[in-house]
């Protein structure tokens, strides 16, 4: 290594990691040991960043959904070749900006069935093991839905944000935000720092899409739920939309930066913000750090 491994410059100090054999790092370490754990039983890194998005869903689900988007890029060292995967949700068929205000909206709500998409995260996992992975999805799953079956403890950022979202939902009215308190709140509160959560439902989700290889969730029982809650709480997705949903392989961007080819998906991914911020710097000659902002602690009980 040509670089002081020592060298903290920052307040929150994290020191460089070295491995052999693979790495995984995430915002939350059961879902790191997760990743750790799929690449012991023989998975390669697509098996274990599966598993591990898989896994945050239920340790971390302020932050990670079953019902989201997703996007990857994939080095394959045999072809020389960085591919990338766009699967981000589009609107349902039905819906309309006319609809929306003439059930006397604005904008677009941010909570509800209105504002919800065809969910592209359970597609991509399933293109991504299909085309990359060593393991069956079912397999890689498999960790994530033993957490939500059996239980883990609730971290302090989980719980922070949990009481966060809880008080948030409580305010809201609809019989479509019940199934929320169902699953994430089923004794009426968020669950405290360190107690021991087990999300039921969750678990039987993520084993049918594992099962299935995601096929339940576009196409079979998952979808004919989502479609009928979608109905009763005056949503306009339906089942066709998740039908005719597919993830998009796509020829990733780039540019150089100072001799470092920097590759991202393309729109409508987020990524050729970081091309563009990059190309407006590439004019800069930026030196050593020698200042910092204190980070003042913002999780206040």
């Amino acid at each position: 290594m040509n670089f002081n491994t020592h060298y903290q410059p920052y307040p929150s100090n994290r020191y460089t990691q070295v491995a052999s054999k693979g790495m995984v790092a995430t915002s939350q370490p059961l879902a790191a040991n997760v990743g750790l754990e799929i690449l012991k039983k023989g998975g390669n890194a697509v098996d274990a960043a599966i598993a591990t998005a898989a896994c945050l869903t239920v340790v971390e689900p302020t932050s990670n959904g079953i019902g989201s988007d997703a996007f990857a890029l994939v080095w394959i060292k045999e072809d020389k070749h960085l591919y990338g995967i766009n699967g981000s949700g589009f609107a349902p068929k039905e819906i309309t900006a006319d609809k929306i205000k003439g059930r006397g909206f604005k904008e677009m709500p941010k909570y509800g069935w209105l504002p919800v998409m065809v969910p592209g995260a359970p597609a991509t996992w399933a293109a991504l093991s299909e085309r990359f992975g060593n393991l069956s999805l079912e397999d890689t799953l498999a960790p994530a839905v033993d957490y939500a079956l059996n239980g883990y403890p609730v971290s302090p950022v989980l719980g922070y944000f949990w009481k966060k979202a809880f008080d948030k939902y409580k305010k809201l009215k609809g019989i479509e935000f019940e199934e929320w308190f169902k699953t994430f709140a089923p004794i009426s509160k968020a669950p405290e720092i360190g107690e021991i959560v087990k999300l039921k439902n969750h678990s039987e989700t993520l084993k049918e899409i594992g099962k299935t290889n995601a096929e339940s969730f576009y196409r079979g029982k998952i979808a004919d739920k989502i479609d009928k809650s979608s109905k009763i709480n005056g949503g306009y997705l339906r089942k066709e939309d998740l039908e005719n949903y597919k993830v998009k392989w796509v020829d990733p961007i780039s540019l150089n930066y100072k001799g470092y080819d920097i590759c991202e998906i393309p729109p409508n991914g987020q990524g050729i913000v970081a091309l563009m911020g990059l190309n407006m710097l590439k004019g800069f000659d930026f030196k050593e750090k020698d200042y910092y902002i204190p980070i003042t602690n913002s999780l206040k009980q």
